[in-house]
């Protein structure tokens, strides 16, 4: 079970760089919806209030959250129809 774990590793890691690259497009996505902007603001915007840049960041962070969480389930859903044996050996 050990072997597998290892195995999936790479895979993991893959699933998590994808993770990143989805949630960056579904949070600038959000973002234009809420607040009818093409850009969220960074923290160090100098035109941009704490409000909108604390509220940007929590959003994006939950976002980011949200999509990490349903790959990394999907991938290790997927592991365990093909191989029989959850991703982290219990299984």
């Amino acid at each position: 079970m050990k072997a597998a774990a290892v195995v999936y590793k790479p895979v993991g890691l893959a699933v998590g760089a994808l993770g990143g690259v989805v949630a960056g497009a579904v949070f600038k996505r959000v973002w234009q919806w809420v607040a009818h902007e093409d850009d969220a603001p960074d923290a160090t915007d100098e035109d941009r209030g704490w409000r909108q840049v604390l509220i940007a960041a929590a959003l994006q962070g939950a976002v980011f959250a949200l999509v990490k969480a349903a790959l990394d389930r999907s991938g290790a859903t997927a592991w365990k129809r093909v191989t029989g044996v959850w991703p982290a050996g219990r299984g």
